[in-house]
Protein backbone atom coordinates (compact mmCIF):
# COMPACT_ATOMS: atom_id res chain seq x y z
CA UNK A 1 0.00 0.00 0.00
CA UNK A 2 1.66 3.34 -0.90
CA UNK A 3 2.32 5.82 1.77
CA UNK A 4 -0.36 8.44 0.50
CA UNK A 5 -3.28 5.48 0.74
CA UNK A 6 -1.91 4.35 4.38
CA UNK A 7 -2.82 7.75 5.17
CA UNK A 8 -6.36 8.36 4.02
CA UNK A 9 -7.34 4.80 5.37
CA UNK A 10 -5.80 5.65 8.56
CA UNK A 11 -7.68 9.12 8.96
CA UNK A 12 -10.75 7.32 8.23
CA UNK A 13 -10.45 4.40 10.41
CA UNK A 14 -9.54 6.79 13.05
CA UNK A 15 -13.01 8.33 12.79
CA UNK A 16 -15.04 5.11 13.39
CA UNK A 17 -16.17 4.40 16.50
CA UNK A 18 -13.88 1.39 17.82
CA UNK A 19 -15.67 -1.88 17.77
CA UNK A 20 -18.27 -0.24 15.77
CA UNK A 21 -20.25 -3.17 13.79
CA UNK A 22 -22.22 -0.92 11.32
CA UNK A 23 -18.55 0.56 9.51
CA UNK A 24 -15.91 -1.10 7.43
CA UNK A 25 -12.92 -2.55 8.55
CA UNK A 26 -10.17 -0.85 6.47
CA UNK A 27 -7.50 -3.70 5.16
CA UNK A 28 -4.50 -1.67 6.58
CA UNK A 29 -1.22 -3.58 7.21
CA UNK A 30 -0.16 -3.98 10.89
CA UNK A 31 1.90 -1.20 12.00
CA UNK A 32 4.87 -3.18 12.53
CA UNK A 33 4.87 -4.20 9.02
CA UNK A 34 4.58 -0.35 7.25
CA UNK A 35 6.92 0.84 9.94
CA UNK A 36 9.66 -1.69 9.36
CA UNK A 37 9.20 -0.60 5.86
CA UNK A 38 9.84 2.88 6.74
CA UNK A 39 12.87 2.50 8.99
CA UNK A 40 14.26 0.26 5.75
CA UNK A 41 14.48 3.47 3.50
CA UNK A 42 15.32 5.87 6.59
CA UNK A 43 18.14 3.67 7.38
CA UNK A 44 19.19 3.36 3.44
CA UNK A 45 22.61 5.21 2.46
CA UNK A 46 21.89 5.61 -1.30
CA UNK A 47 18.73 8.02 -0.57
CA UNK A 48 18.81 11.46 -0.75
CA UNK A 49 18.69 14.06 1.98
CA UNK A 50 16.13 15.58 0.38
CA UNK A 51 14.25 12.15 -0.03
CA UNK A 52 14.84 11.46 3.27
CA UNK A 53 13.52 15.07 4.41
CA UNK A 54 10.08 13.90 2.28
CA UNK A 55 9.95 10.71 4.33
CA UNK A 56 10.31 12.47 7.79
CA UNK A 57 7.31 14.61 6.77
CA UNK A 58 5.83 11.67 5.65
CA UNK A 59 6.36 10.03 9.19
CA UNK A 60 5.17 12.85 11.09
CA UNK A 61 2.17 12.82 9.09
CA UNK A 62 1.23 8.97 9.49
CA UNK A 63 1.94 9.33 13.34
CA UNK A 64 -0.82 12.25 13.53
CA UNK A 65 -3.26 10.38 11.45
CA UNK A 66 -2.42 6.87 13.04
CA UNK A 67 -5.12 5.58 15.13
CA UNK A 68 -3.81 4.37 19.02
CA UNK A 69 -5.43 0.70 18.71
CA UNK A 70 -3.31 0.38 15.68
CA UNK A 71 0.15 2.46 16.29
CA UNK A 72 0.15 -0.05 19.46
CA UNK A 73 -2.14 -2.88 19.29
CA UNK A 74 -3.69 -4.03 22.79
CA UNK A 75 -0.76 -7.02 23.67
CA UNK A 76 2.15 -6.49 26.49
CA UNK A 77 4.57 -6.15 25.12
CA UNK A 78 2.89 -3.78 21.78
CA UNK A 79 3.95 -5.30 18.89
CA UNK A 80 5.73 -2.42 17.75
CA UNK A 81 7.72 -1.43 20.42
CA UNK A 82 10.94 -2.83 19.02
CA UNK A 83 10.40 -1.17 15.49
CA UNK A 84 9.83 2.31 17.25
CA UNK A 85 12.30 1.86 19.71
CA UNK A 86 14.94 1.10 16.22
CA UNK A 87 12.76 3.94 14.92
CA UNK A 88 13.61 6.76 17.25
CA UNK A 89 17.38 5.09 17.28
CA UNK A 90 17.66 5.32 13.16
CA UNK A 91 16.11 8.71 13.55
CA UNK A 92 18.64 10.10 16.11
CA UNK A 93 21.45 8.85 14.27
CA UNK A 94 20.10 10.51 10.78
CA UNK A 95 20.95 14.29 12.81
CA UNK A 96 23.92 13.18 14.85
CA UNK A 97 27.06 15.33 14.85
CA UNK A 98 29.56 13.88 12.51
CA UNK A 99 32.01 11.52 14.55
CA UNK A 100 35.49 13.48 14.67
CA UNK A 101 39.02 11.81 14.88
CA UNK A 102 39.99 11.95 19.05
CA UNK A 103 42.23 15.21 19.36
CA UNK A 104 41.23 16.14 16.39
CA UNK A 105 39.87 19.94 17.43
CA UNK A 106 37.06 21.03 15.35
CA UNK A 107 35.15 19.96 12.04
CA UNK A 108 37.07 21.21 9.05
CA UNK A 109 34.03 22.98 7.44
CA UNK A 110 31.89 23.12 10.73
CA UNK A 111 29.80 25.89 10.26
CA UNK A 112 27.82 24.11 7.00
CA UNK A 113 28.48 21.06 8.47
CA UNK A 114 26.09 22.12 11.98
CA UNK A 115 23.42 24.03 10.17
CA UNK A 116 22.92 21.07 7.95
CA UNK A 117 22.71 19.20 11.73
CA UNK A 118 20.30 21.52 13.39
CA UNK A 119 18.31 21.61 10.26
CA UNK A 120 18.11 17.67 10.25
CA UNK A 121 17.28 18.52 14.13
CA UNK A 122 14.44 20.43 13.41
CA UNK A 123 12.75 17.93 11.07
CA UNK A 124 13.49 14.93 13.57
CA UNK A 125 12.73 16.34 16.36
CA UNK A 126 9.11 17.08 14.72
CA UNK A 127 8.49 13.56 14.00
CA UNK A 128 9.16 12.31 17.90
CA UNK A 129 6.76 15.09 18.99
CA UNK A 130 4.05 13.51 16.86
CA UNK A 131 4.90 10.06 18.04
CA UNK A 132 4.84 11.10 21.82
CA UNK A 133 1.58 13.02 20.76
CA UNK A 134 -0.03 9.46 20.14
CA UNK A 135 1.97 7.76 23.61
CA UNK A 136 0.11 10.35 25.94
CA UNK A 137 -3.27 9.98 23.89
CA UNK A 138 -2.71 6.52 24.25
CA UNK A 139 -2.88 6.91 27.92
CA UNK A 140 -6.55 8.56 28.07
CA UNK A 141 -8.20 5.53 26.28
CA UNK A 142 -9.92 3.11 28.00
CA UNK A 143 -9.05 0.38 25.82
CA UNK A 144 -5.34 0.53 25.67
CA UNK A 145 -4.89 2.98 29.23
CA UNK A 146 -1.44 3.46 30.57
CA UNK A 147 -0.54 -0.56 30.45
CA UNK A 148 0.04 -0.56 26.89
CA UNK A 149 1.68 3.01 26.73
CA UNK A 150 3.83 2.87 29.67
CA UNK A 151 6.39 -0.32 27.97
CA UNK A 152 6.12 2.09 24.96
CA UNK A 153 7.38 5.14 26.74
CA UNK A 154 9.56 3.29 28.51
CA UNK A 155 11.53 2.04 25.32
CA UNK A 156 11.57 5.76 23.58
CA UNK A 157 12.45 7.46 26.57
CA UNK A 158 16.08 6.40 26.85
CA UNK A 159 17.15 7.97 23.22
CA UNK A 160 14.55 10.67 22.92
CA UNK A 161 16.39 12.30 26.20
CA UNK A 162 19.99 12.00 24.47
CA UNK A 163 18.38 13.44 21.36
CA UNK A 164 16.60 16.28 23.05
CA UNK A 165 19.59 16.92 25.60
CA UNK A 166 22.02 17.08 22.75
CA UNK A 167 20.43 20.17 21.12
CA UNK A 168 18.30 21.83 23.84
CA UNK A 169 20.69 24.22 24.78
CA UNK A 170 22.62 27.05 23.06
CA UNK A 171 25.68 25.10 21.09
CA UNK A 172 27.52 25.71 17.84
CA UNK A 173 25.84 22.66 16.24
CA UNK A 174 22.35 24.31 16.86
CA UNK A 175 20.14 26.63 15.52
CA UNK A 176 17.40 29.03 17.26
CA UNK A 177 14.60 26.84 15.73
CA UNK A 178 16.56 23.06 16.19
CA UNK A 179 16.69 24.32 20.22
CA UNK A 180 13.12 25.55 20.20
CA UNK A 181 11.58 22.14 18.73
CA UNK A 182 14.77 20.21 20.95
CA UNK A 183 13.04 21.91 24.21
CA UNK A 184 9.41 21.42 23.12
CA UNK A 185 10.79 17.58 22.79
CA UNK A 186 12.10 17.25 26.09
CA UNK A 187 9.09 19.14 27.63
CA UNK A 188 6.82 16.85 26.27
CA UNK A 189 8.46 13.46 27.45
CA UNK A 190 8.58 14.77 30.95
CA UNK A 191 4.89 15.68 30.23
CA UNK A 192 3.99 12.21 28.65
CA UNK A 193 6.32 10.40 31.68
CA UNK A 194 3.91 12.01 34.40
CA UNK A 195 6.77 13.95 35.81
CA UNK A 196 6.98 17.22 36.74
CA UNK A 197 10.60 18.28 35.56
CA UNK A 198 13.64 16.51 33.75
CA UNK A 199 15.12 16.17 37.43
CA UNK A 200 11.90 13.80 38.54
CA UNK A 201 12.19 12.34 34.61
CA UNK A 202 15.48 10.94 35.94
CA UNK A 203 15.70 10.43 39.41
CA UNK A 204 11.87 8.96 40.15
CA UNK A 205 9.47 10.84 42.33
CA UNK A 206 10.48 9.29 45.68
CA UNK A 207 13.52 7.58 47.09
CA UNK A 208 12.13 4.10 45.95
CA UNK A 209 11.55 5.24 42.54
CA UNK A 210 14.14 4.59 39.75
CA UNK A 211 13.94 6.84 37.35
CA UNK A 212 14.91 6.91 33.58
CA UNK A 213 18.75 7.83 34.57
CA UNK A 214 19.92 4.17 34.25
CA UNK A 215 18.81 4.07 31.02
CA UNK A 216 20.32 7.16 30.08
CA UNK A 217 23.46 6.44 31.35
CA UNK A 218 23.47 3.01 29.15
CA UNK A 219 23.18 4.64 25.84
CA UNK A 220 25.85 7.18 27.05
CA UNK A 221 28.71 4.82 28.51
CA UNK A 222 29.72 3.75 25.03
CA UNK A 223 30.40 7.33 24.48
CA UNK A 224 32.14 8.03 27.61
CA UNK A 225 35.42 5.75 27.40
CA UNK A 226 38.85 6.69 27.02
CA UNK A 227 38.88 6.16 23.12
CA UNK A 228 35.42 7.87 22.37
CA UNK A 229 34.49 11.11 25.07
CA UNK A 230 36.04 13.09 22.58
CA UNK A 231 34.54 11.65 19.27
CA UNK A 232 31.57 13.48 19.87
CA UNK A 233 31.67 17.36 20.93
CA UNK A 234 27.64 16.48 22.59
CA UNK A 235 28.64 13.53 24.87
CA UNK A 236 30.03 15.85 27.56
CA UNK A 237 27.71 18.27 27.86
CA UNK A 238 24.83 15.49 27.72
CA UNK A 239 26.70 13.83 31.11
CA UNK A 240 27.32 16.79 32.86
CA UNK A 241 23.66 18.46 32.75
CA UNK A 242 22.39 15.26 33.11
CA UNK A 243 24.33 14.31 36.28
CA UNK A 244 23.47 17.61 37.58
CA UNK A 245 19.68 16.77 37.44
CA UNK A 246 20.22 13.73 39.63
CA UNK A 247 20.65 14.59 43.69
CA UNK A 248 20.82 13.31 46.98
CA UNK A 249 19.57 10.28 47.62
CA UNK A 250 19.58 9.20 44.39
CA UNK A 251 22.76 9.58 43.02
CA UNK A 252 24.35 7.29 45.60
CA UNK A 253 23.59 4.69 43.81
CA UNK A 254 24.97 5.47 40.01
CA UNK A 255 28.21 6.86 41.69
CA UNK A 256 30.59 3.75 40.15
CA UNK A 257 28.86 4.86 36.71
CA UNK A 258 29.24 8.41 36.89
CA UNK A 259 32.64 8.51 39.12
CA UNK A 260 35.00 7.38 35.80
CA UNK A 261 33.47 9.79 33.41
CA UNK A 262 33.96 12.72 35.61
CA UNK A 263 37.41 12.05 36.36
CA UNK A 264 38.35 11.71 32.54
CA UNK A 265 36.49 14.66 31.74
CA UNK A 266 38.77 16.61 34.33
CA UNK A 267 42.15 14.91 33.60
CA UNK A 268 42.26 16.55 29.95
CA UNK A 269 44.70 18.85 28.68
CA UNK A 270 42.00 21.22 27.54
CA UNK A 271 40.90 24.08 30.25
CA UNK A 272 37.11 24.24 29.20
CA UNK A 273 37.16 20.00 29.79
CA UNK A 274 39.14 20.57 32.88
CA UNK A 275 36.42 22.97 34.38
CA UNK A 276 33.31 20.81 33.14
CA UNK A 277 34.71 17.87 34.65
CA UNK A 278 35.66 19.06 38.25
CA UNK A 279 32.38 20.76 37.92
CA UNK A 280 31.00 16.81 38.03
CA UNK A 281 33.26 15.97 40.30
CA UNK A 282 32.04 18.79 43.01
CA UNK A 283 28.35 17.77 42.08
CA UNK A 284 29.52 14.18 43.30
CA UNK A 285 30.87 15.57 46.14
CA UNK A 286 27.93 17.38 47.22
CA UNK A 287 25.60 14.80 47.07
CA UNK A 288 26.75 11.19 47.81
CA UNK A 289 26.93 10.50 51.31
CA UNK A 290 30.35 10.96 52.46
CA UNK A 291 31.05 7.26 53.73
CA UNK A 292 30.69 5.89 50.17
CA UNK A 293 33.20 8.45 48.51
CA UNK A 294 35.43 7.31 51.06
CA UNK A 295 34.52 3.28 49.92
CA UNK A 296 37.74 1.78 47.80
CA UNK A 297 39.99 5.13 48.22
CA UNK A 298 37.43 6.95 46.11
CA UNK A 299 38.01 10.55 47.71
CA UNK A 300 41.35 9.94 47.76
CA UNK A 301 41.65 9.22 44.18
CA UNK A 302 39.48 12.55 43.45
CA UNK A 303 41.73 14.42 46.27
CA UNK A 304 45.02 13.90 44.39
CA UNK A 305 43.12 14.70 40.68
CA UNK A 306 42.27 18.25 41.97
CA UNK A 307 45.32 18.31 43.69
CA UNK A 308 47.46 18.22 40.70
CA UNK A 309 45.36 21.27 39.45
CA UNK A 310 46.20 23.78 41.59
CA UNK A 311 49.19 24.09 39.85
CA UNK A 312 46.98 25.67 36.81
CA UNK A 313 47.46 28.97 36.05
CA UNK A 314 43.59 29.86 34.83
CA UNK A 315 42.05 31.55 37.15
CA UNK A 316 38.62 29.93 36.80
CA UNK A 317 39.87 26.58 36.61
CA UNK A 318 41.37 27.54 39.87
CA UNK A 319 38.54 28.95 41.44
CA UNK A 320 36.72 25.63 40.72
CA UNK A 321 39.17 23.55 42.10
CA UNK A 322 39.42 25.66 45.48
CA UNK A 323 35.62 25.50 46.17
CA UNK A 324 35.51 21.25 45.27
CA UNK A 325 38.22 20.63 47.51
CA UNK A 326 36.50 22.66 50.52
CA UNK A 327 33.83 20.68 49.93
CA UNK A 328 35.72 17.13 49.67
CA UNK A 329 38.08 17.94 52.67
CA UNK A 330 35.69 17.15 55.02
CA UNK A 331 34.98 14.14 53.33
CA UNK A 332 38.46 13.15 53.00
CA UNK A 333 39.73 13.76 56.58
CA UNK A 334 38.02 14.75 60.42
CA UNK A 335 38.50 18.13 61.58
CA UNK A 336 41.63 19.28 61.27
CA UNK A 337 42.20 20.18 65.10
CA UNK A 338 41.16 16.12 65.63
CA UNK A 339 43.40 15.07 63.21
CA UNK A 340 46.76 16.85 64.33
CA UNK A 341 45.90 15.40 67.69
CA UNK A 342 45.77 11.89 66.72
CA UNK A 343 48.57 11.98 64.19
CA UNK A 344 50.84 14.57 64.81
CA UNK A 345 51.34 15.09 60.78
CA UNK A 346 50.60 17.05 58.10
CA UNK A 347 46.41 16.81 57.25
CA UNK A 348 45.10 17.61 53.44
CA UNK A 349 44.33 20.89 54.38
CA UNK A 350 47.70 21.87 55.61
CA UNK A 351 49.30 20.78 52.11
CA UNK A 352 46.31 22.38 50.21
CA UNK A 353 46.89 26.05 52.15
CA UNK A 354 50.67 25.74 52.12
CA UNK A 355 50.63 25.08 48.29
CA UNK A 356 48.03 27.92 48.05
CA UNK A 357 49.97 30.40 50.00
CA UNK A 358 53.14 29.61 47.95
CA UNK A 359 51.19 30.17 45.16
CA UNK A 360 49.75 33.48 46.49
CA UNK A 361 53.57 35.09 47.65
CA UNK A 362 54.42 34.88 43.70
CA UNK A 363 51.44 35.58 41.92
CA UNK A 364 51.06 38.43 39.88
CA UNK A 365 48.33 37.87 38.08
CA UNK A 366 45.22 40.08 39.37
CA UNK A 367 42.46 37.56 38.52
CA UNK A 368 44.45 34.76 40.12
CA UNK A 369 44.61 36.98 43.00
CA UNK A 370 41.09 37.76 43.51
CA UNK A 371 40.18 33.99 43.72
CA UNK A 372 42.95 32.90 45.61
CA UNK A 373 42.43 35.76 48.09
CA UNK A 374 38.38 34.96 47.61
CA UNK A 375 38.63 31.50 49.23
CA UNK A 376 41.49 31.34 51.75
CA UNK A 377 39.22 32.91 54.47
CA UNK A 378 37.23 29.86 54.05
CA UNK A 379 41.01 27.77 54.58
CA UNK A 380 41.42 29.37 57.72
CA UNK A 381 37.79 28.52 59.17
CA UNK A 382 38.92 25.03 58.39
CA UNK A 383 42.20 25.04 60.11
CA UNK A 384 40.59 27.07 63.08
CA UNK A 385 43.81 27.37 65.71
CA UNK A 386 45.86 25.16 63.57
CA UNK A 387 46.58 28.10 61.24
CA UNK A 388 49.18 29.08 63.58
CA UNK A 389 51.20 26.76 61.94
CA UNK A 390 51.01 28.60 58.63
CA UNK A 391 51.47 32.14 60.62
CA UNK A 392 54.80 33.52 58.79
CA UNK A 393 53.70 32.81 55.29
CA UNK A 394 50.55 33.70 55.54
CA UNK A 395 51.43 37.38 57.29
CA UNK A 396 53.46 38.02 53.93
CA UNK A 397 50.61 37.08 51.40
CA UNK A 398 48.17 39.39 53.99
CA UNK A 399 50.81 42.30 53.99
CA UNK A 400 51.31 42.41 50.32
CA UNK A 401 47.88 42.16 49.17
CA UNK A 402 46.83 44.85 51.37
CA UNK A 403 49.42 46.92 49.00
CA UNK A 404 48.25 46.19 45.75
CA UNK A 405 44.92 47.88 44.55
CA UNK A 406 42.80 45.62 42.45
CA UNK A 407 40.00 48.18 41.68
CA UNK A 408 37.40 49.19 40.88
CA UNK A 409 35.74 45.98 42.95
CA UNK A 410 38.90 45.63 45.11
CA UNK A 411 38.18 41.41 45.18
CA UNK A 412 41.85 40.67 46.29
CA UNK A 413 41.63 43.31 49.05
CA UNK A 414 38.32 43.02 50.87
CA UNK A 415 39.25 38.84 50.64
CA UNK A 416 42.77 39.41 52.64
CA UNK A 417 40.80 41.72 55.05
CA UNK A 418 38.69 38.92 55.67
CA UNK A 419 41.53 36.36 55.43
CA UNK A 420 43.10 38.64 58.48
CA UNK A 421 40.00 38.91 60.70
CA UNK A 422 39.57 34.93 60.52
CA UNK A 423 42.86 34.68 61.64
CA UNK A 424 43.31 36.97 64.18
CA UNK A 425 39.83 35.71 65.57
CA UNK A 426 41.63 31.81 65.60
CA UNK A 427 44.83 32.59 66.53
CA UNK A 428 44.88 35.51 68.57
CA UNK A 429 47.36 34.52 71.24
CA UNK A 430 50.37 34.82 68.75
CA UNK A 431 48.98 38.32 67.27
CA UNK A 432 50.77 40.44 69.97
CA UNK A 433 54.52 39.67 68.48
CA UNK A 434 53.14 40.83 64.86
CA UNK A 435 51.06 43.65 65.54
CA UNK A 436 53.73 45.95 64.32
CA UNK A 437 53.44 44.65 60.74
CA UNK A 438 50.29 44.67 60.64
CA UNK A 439 48.93 47.57 61.89
CA UNK A 440 51.54 49.16 59.59
CA UNK A 441 49.89 47.20 56.55
CA UNK A 442 46.33 48.24 57.49
CA UNK A 443 47.57 51.92 58.29
CA UNK A 444 49.28 52.46 54.99
CA UNK A 445 45.91 50.57 52.97
CA UNK A 446 43.23 53.29 54.50
CA UNK A 447 45.65 55.95 53.60
CA UNK A 448 46.14 54.51 49.98
CA UNK A 449 41.81 54.10 49.77
CA UNK A 450 41.76 57.77 50.88
CA UNK A 451 44.24 59.15 48.74
CA UNK A 452 42.75 56.55 45.38
CA UNK A 453 41.58 58.78 42.73
CA UNK A 454 40.22 55.93 40.42
CA UNK A 455 36.89 54.80 39.31
CA UNK A 456 36.75 52.66 42.50
CA UNK A 457 33.51 53.60 43.77
CA UNK A 458 32.85 54.99 47.44
CA UNK A 459 30.95 51.93 48.20
CA UNK A 460 33.79 49.76 47.91
CA UNK A 461 36.35 52.26 49.54
CA UNK A 462 33.77 52.33 52.62
CA UNK A 463 33.78 48.80 52.69
CA UNK A 464 37.39 48.37 52.75
CA UNK A 465 37.32 50.84 55.71
CA UNK A 466 35.16 49.48 57.13
CA UNK A 467 36.99 45.73 56.89
CA UNK A 468 40.20 47.67 58.33
CA UNK A 469 38.71 49.12 61.16
CA UNK A 470 37.40 45.86 62.01
CA UNK A 471 40.96 43.90 62.07
CA UNK A 472 42.11 47.02 64.14
CA UNK A 473 39.50 46.70 66.37
CA UNK A 474 40.12 42.81 66.68
CA UNK A 475 44.10 43.57 66.91
CA UNK A 476 43.13 45.64 70.06
CA UNK A 477 41.04 43.45 71.61
CA UNK A 478 43.80 40.44 71.55
CA UNK A 479 46.68 42.76 72.53
CA UNK A 480 44.74 44.66 75.31
CA UNK A 481 44.83 47.77 74.36
CA UNK A 482 47.99 47.93 72.38
CA UNK A 483 46.55 49.34 69.49
CA UNK A 484 44.73 51.75 71.36
CA UNK A 485 48.16 53.06 72.52
CA UNK A 486 50.22 52.96 69.07
CA UNK A 487 46.92 54.93 67.73
CA UNK A 488 47.05 57.41 70.30
CA UNK A 489 50.52 59.63 68.74
CA UNK A 490 48.73 58.96 65.26
CA UNK A 491 45.75 60.43 65.82
CA UNK A 492 47.05 64.15 66.85
CA UNK A 493 49.98 63.70 64.21
CA UNK A 494 47.00 63.21 61.61
CA UNK A 495 45.34 65.91 59.76
CA UNK A 496 43.12 63.40 57.54
CA UNK A 497 39.82 63.08 58.80
CA UNK A 498 39.12 59.69 57.13
CA UNK A 499 42.36 58.26 59.04
CA UNK A 500 41.01 59.83 62.48
CA UNK A 501 37.74 58.79 62.28
CA UNK A 502 38.87 55.11 61.56
CA UNK A 503 40.92 55.64 64.96
CA UNK A 504 38.35 57.54 67.01
CA UNK A 505 36.55 53.84 66.46
CA UNK A 506 38.97 52.06 67.53
CA UNK A 507 39.47 54.29 70.35
CA UNK A 508 36.05 54.52 71.45
CA UNK A 509 35.48 50.52 71.38
CA UNK A 510 34.85 49.18 74.59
Amino acid sequence: MELSSLLASLKLESQQEPGDPGQPVSSVPPAEQVLSQLLLLLSGRGARSSTKAGMLRDLSALFQAADCQWLFGGALPPPSLKVLGDMVRTLSSYAALPKLERDAGDLPGHSACYALVAERVADVGLVLLSLLAKVEAAKGLALLGPTVADPVLRGLAGPTYVFAATHCTERPWTSPRSQSVAQELLASLVRAADCGSVAEFLRGTNEDEAGRFAAVMGLLKPELTKETWKCNPATKHVFSQTLRQVTRPWLSRYLESVLPPSLLISDDYQEENKILGVLCLHHIILNVPAAELCQFNRAQVVYHALYNHLYSREAQLIQAVLLCLLDLLPVLEKSPQQLSKATGLATPTDEVLQLVLTHMEAEHRLALRRVYAHTLPAFVERHGILIARHLKRLERVIVAYLEICDGPEEKARLGILETLKCTIQHAWPRMLCRLSVLLKALLRMIWDVRTDVSLTPETVKTALLQGATDCLLLLDRCTEGHVKILLEGIYHSCEDNTIRECIRKVQKDT
